[in-house]
């Protein structure tokens, strides 16, 4: 591929070229499977060039851990190599968590169904846009206490930590059950209409719902959120 500009030969399909500073593409949708990442440029609605990065997965644990950090580490130098206003992202959520911390783009998760025609399809509408507020200020509503102690406190802070969450707002405390457990369990229920979800506390017999208002606009997209957020619930063992 040749820079539109200048027509400079690029390295790879979608790079910025650095001849003539000019961007080839301004998206990037990333599908991610475990061993293989394929990523698609966009240039307005045209599909500019496509590129795939491969990997293959280590069977021992320890060694999973860097070879998954350094598959998510290619396929972010891919991206950055195209300085794309926007990343879309599908696929494996282990690697697609793992790029995203490596990366300082927008970055929105879309339905792993046909993904680039998704993008191309919706490119003008409101997608899961990125919160900047910082978390301690997303907690509202007229109720402030939270179950659990510390560990509630550090659940609510989980989930205020995540990108596409606006809001938190804390419910009464329930503590009429019958729970016998011990020690604190949280869990993120499925999405509305309209792509907002509710964290609900367990803390023995007493139980707390928690309204989450999100940047999702439907069920859809709102349970791509929840199922982010419950894996980060349970990286921070606050889940089984």
């Amino acid at each position: 591929m040749d820079c539109r500009r200048c027509g400079t030969p690029l390295e790879r399909p979608g790079d910025y070229c650095l001849v003539c500073d000019t961007a080839n593409c301004d998206a990037v949708v990333v599908v991610f499977e475990r061993d293989r990442a394929e990523l698609t440029m966009l240039d307005g609605e045209d599909v500019v060039g496509r590129t795939t990065v491969t990997t293959l997965p280590e069977d021992d644990p320890e060694a999973e851990v860097v070879e998954l950090r350094n598959f998510a580490g290619q396929v972010a130098d891919d991206i950055r190599r195209k300085r794309p206003e926007t990343v879309f992202a599908a696929g494996d959520r282990d690697v697609l968590r793992e790029a995203r911390a490596q990366l300082h783009h927008e970055f929105y998760r879309i339905a792993g169904d046909d993904p680039v025609e998704r993008v191309l399809e919706r490119r003008g509408d409101r997608s899961l846009e990125v919160v900047d507020t910082p978390p301690r200020e997303k907690l509202g509503g007229s109720h402030s206490t939270l179950i659990g102690g510390r560990d509630g406190r550090r659940a609510i802070g989980v989930v205020a930590d995540h990108p596409h969450v606006k809001k938190i707002v804390p419910g009464p405390i329930d503590a009429g059950g019958t729970g016998s457990r011990t020690g604190l369990r949280a869990k993120v229920t499925r999405a509305d209409d309209n792509g907002n979800v509710r964290l609900l506390l367990r803390d023995g017999s007493s139980v707390q719902e928690n309204r989450i208002v999100t940047t999702a606009m439907d069920r859809e997209t709102g349970e791509f959120v929840r199922d982010d957020l419950n894996d980060a619930l349970k990286e921070a063992e606050l889940q089984e």
